[in-house]
């Protein structure tokens, strides 16, 4: 039996459910462990944002953890911008940063790892339903890229999980950012096909 750990924001933590089962019994699934909590302010099972994502790797590197599988991701968190300043969580030059150290340290813990996209965002849907904080999708995709470029260049395979949720159609979102739960067991599915195909 593989292991495969997840860790990201709640977009995982919503098609998680659908990937495990997805993968069937040949595979163990677990993911970053805790309380749901507020999905917008990530504690527990929510990955957040890059510079979290980093500390819970070096954590589980100090517990000398080990899987067949990491799936991982960061960026939605990462990509919010503030109203008063208009700058953004973790800057770009801070994100490339910190996805070079993820992979230096993801790579240590597992046989494979999977990366995924960011998923897309409605400016103005997200804009209408917050006003603490708001989100572009022009920054996903840039960040998308950085992320991208690192994992290419490290040989590292992308799960494209932006373009995939893009093509299901236009109603997507139940909120400001989070998905439908029939778009949330296509990306669970999505995902698990792609898990077997490495």
């Amino acid at each position: 039996m593989k292991t495969v750990h997840v860790v990201g924001d709640s977009i995982s933590m919503h098609y998680g459910p659908y990937l495990e089962k997805a993968l069937g019994s040949d595979y163990a699934y677990s993911r970053k462990g805790g309380e749901f909590g507020n999905l917008d302010n990530p504690t527990g099972a929510n990955g957040g944002d890059s510079s979290m994502v980093l500390q819970y790797l070096k954590w589980l590197s100090n517990n000398k953890y080990h899987s067949d599988f990491i799936v991982i991701n960061c960026g939605l968190h990462d990509v919010k911008r503030f109203p008063d300043t208009e700058n953004m969580q973790i800057s770009p030059e801070n994100y490339k940063q910190n996805i070079e150290e993820i992979v230096k340290n993801v790579s240590k813990l597992c046989t494979t790892v999977l990366w995924v996209s960011s998923t897309p965002v409605d400016d103005q849907i997200h804009r209408n339903a917050l006003k603490d904080f708001y989100r572009l999708n022009s920054d996903v995709i840039m960040y998308n890229g950085i992320a991208g470029s690192i994992m290419q260049n490290n040989n590292i395979r992308v799960a494209d999980l932006y373009s995939f949720t893009l093509e299901l159609g236009d109603a997507l979102y139940c909120d400001h950012v989070h998905f439908k739960e029939y778009i949330r067991h296509k990306q669970g599915e999505y995902l698990a096909s792609v898990i077997k195909s490495l």
